[in-house]
């Protein structure tokens, strides 16, 4: 046992390694301004003169705003200083320079310093200036009017910097957001910010942002704000989104998050008929009249307009996902009845990849099917017209409305106006963008072949070519190298398309840019995670819908491009066969339309077709089922379909 002790007493006196001095940095710039700027102001920091620690705390709190001075005191451990010595000061003063100089870190610094921090438990050093802010709110001897103004500053200051502490850890990690909603401290002293009516500006605007963190599919966020019976938090966001400028934007962003996770909505309304229908004209304004100054359109705008901007764009892209969400929940009349089970799943695509591939394979099963069956099997192909979203009028649904008549058109003349090469701008339009993205695809799945829907269709249809005229013909006349932004407005034009069927809203040779953009998208980079969302698919998905109802010549010229990706096979990615086979399958699944005998037929589109399937096939069998599990049923379904579909069309040649 003594010698147990020994090592105890030998470990206890070991050198602490976060204590260890951090070694110069080779490079001589680097070197002479730690010498000069960073040691002496870290040895003020820790001294036992009060007054040196407070002067040396503000002036950290200044040079770390520097890039070089920041890594430099990281060398230096600086976190660890401040965790443990300056938050405990006795000094305010030095304790706000603190907090601030942990806020800039965290807004600087990568995620991975978030974690960091939080696993350096910091939540526990958080939550007691929380407590402490909190009661002084709610202090009577004294009121807090009544204390030093000086005192209130460094108090306001603690307050912003720790909302904005706590809303980057939550971001940067799960388990650091499910502890700040766990602690009463950190709730409460939110909620007191967002509802006391002197809190400056920038402090309310900090803690909005971090309760949007906070309440983003959160249940329990979100019931401790509609429990409230304290302070009243949620009567007081109701009462801020109505307003203007950035509280207003941030107000509605938290309150989305109620909405979606309370799942209130048109078809299910909360307290007073609350659902996103309310926040849309707020937001709407705020496109309109924050770009009065012109800031932002000439790359001069402050980061507080281009923020506000940008937030505002991206609570409306949310509020037009979430609404698809509503119509799904909300219809009526759905079809129950699953479709039937497809047997050929365990065909020859699951067998050796030496496997011979027969005649039967090509023509599907090799018996012989009557004309119900066949016309089922083409159901299957080309999928059932009856989508079951009966939706009613445009009035029945008072957020969509609110989006088409308010939002949608002060996102387009802000997507106009944004026209400089400047970063603000640029940022600008990319949200611009994804709003009207998200909206019109939400649009775009609404059944119109129902007769309930023609009061959307009719609402729509103006708004939809307007787009189409303002915002995608532009960028794709401008010839764009931003991969990112064309790779918005095909995804835009693809859901646009998908609405205006049958209707002239075409300018130019719009589809001859979208085919030029797909050979573009060769040279890129696939997405791993989502095949389906590259570039090279989205262009295939816009050419096939512009060949509906279109003139014969517009009808050819995309069909023999969709022939010639599947063609092109093995060099076609698996994601863009799958997606061309599925467009032509809905353009020519139909030998009414007149494209079916003038091209399909005229231009032998059947025997490209034959000649193509055992390719597809083989494409199937490469796609490895445990890492591309999304891909591989799908392309097992094109092919599948692809069999179906040939053996349709050569039962029923004109």
């Amino acid at each position: 046992m003594g010698k147990s002790r020994r090592n105890r007493a030998k470990g206890a006196k070991r050198s602490d390694p976060i204590a260890k001095p951090a070694k110069p940095p080779l490079d001589p710039e680097l070197a002479a301004i730690r010498e000069k700027s960073i040691l002496p102001v870290l040895k003020d920091l820790q001294s036992p003169e009060p007054k040196s620690r407070t002067a040396a705390a503000g002036a950290i709190a200044n040079i770390i705003q520097d890039t070089k001075c920041r890594k430099l005191l990281l060398r230096e451990k600086i976190v660890h200083i401040i965790l443990n010595e300056t938050l405990t000061d006795a000094s305010l003063e030095s304790r706000a320079a603190g907090w601030e100089i942990l806020r800039v870190l965290t807004a600087e610094e990568e995620a991975d310093f978030c974690v960091h921090l939080y696993r350096m438990d910091v939540m526990t050093a958080i939550q007691h200036p929380c407590a402490k802010i909190t009661n002084a709110f709610k202090s009577i001897t004294p009121v807090f009017s009544r204390i030093a103004k000086a005192e209130q500053h460094f108090i306001w200051s603690i307050a912003e910097s720790l909302a904005a502490i706590i809303s980057a850890l939550a971001e940067a990690q799960d388990e650091a957001l499910d502890a700040a909603v766990r602690s009463e401290q950190i709730v409460s002293f939110l909620f007191i910010l967002v509802t006391t009516n002197f809190t400056p500006a920038r402090v309310l605007n900090s803690a909005l942002s971090c309760m949007i963190t906070l309440s983003e599919d959160n249940q329990k966020f979100v019931e401790a704000i509609l429990k409230d019976n304290t302070t009243y938090c949620y009567n007081y966001l109701d009462e801020l989104k109505d307003g203007d400028g950035h509280k207003a934007v941030l107000a509605c962003g938290v309150m989305h998050n109620v909405f979606s996770v309370a799942q209130w909505n048109d078809h299910n309304p909360g307290r007073d008929g609350s659902r996103d229908a309310y926040l849309v004209p707020t937001l709407s304004g705020t496109l309109e009249h924050t770009q009065l100054n012109g800031g932002v359109m000439n790359g001069y705008g402050s980061p507080t307009t281009v923020e506000v901007l940008r937030l505002a764009l991206e609570i409306l892209a949310s509020i037009g996902t979430t609404l698809q969400e509503t119509l799904e929940k909300g219809s009526r009349g759905k079809n129950q009845e699953s479709p039937e089970d497809l047997d050929d799943k365990d065909d020859a695509m699951d067998a050796d990849d030496g496997e011979q591939l027969s005649d039967n394979d090509l023509a599907g099963e090799g018996e012989e099917m009557d004309q119900d069956e066949m016309e089922a099997d083409m159901d299957m192909v080309t999928g059932p017209d009856d989508h079951g979203h009966e939706i009613e009028g445009i009035d029945d649904l008072p957020t969509l409305k609110e989006l088409v008549q308010k939002a949608i058109p002060q996102v387009v003349r802000l997507f106009k106006t944004c026209n400089g090469n400047d970063e603000p701008s640029n940022l600008i339009r990319t949200h611009a963008l994804t709003t009207l993205n998200n909206i019109s695809w939400t649009v775009s799945c609404i059944d119109f072949t129902e007769g309930s829907n023609a009061a959307i269709l009719r609402a729509w249809n103006p708004v939809a070519q307007t787009i189409w005229k303002q915002a995608i013909a532009p960028v794709l006349l401008s010839d764009t190298s931003d991969v990112e932004l064309a790779t918005i407005v095909t995804s835009l034009a693809w859901a646009i398309a998908r609405t205006l069927h049958g209707r002239t809203f075409l300018g130019g040779d719009e589809q001859k840019k979208f085919i030029s953009l797909y050979h573009a998208s060769k040279n890129l980079d696939p997405d791993k995670d989502d095949p389906f969302q590259g570039l090279g698919v989205k262009c295939i998905g816009v050419l096939g819908q512009l060949a509906l109802d279109a003139p014969i010549a517009l009808n050819r010229e995309i069909g023999i491009f969709l022939l010639t990706v599947v063609k092109a096979l093995p060099e076609t990615p698996a994601a863009d066969t799958v997606e061309a086979l599925n467009q032509l399958f809905d353009i020519y699944g139909d030998e009414n339309k007149q494209w079916d005998k003038e091209v399909f037929w005229r231009d032998n589109f059947l025997q490209h077709l034959e000649e193509a399937a055992p390719r597809v096939k083989t494409m199937v069998k490469t796609i490895d089922k445990r890492t591309s599990t999304e891909l591989r049923a799908r392309a097992e379904e094109a092919s599948l379909n692809l069999s179906r579909f040939i053996q349709y069309k050569q039962k029923h040649r004109p």
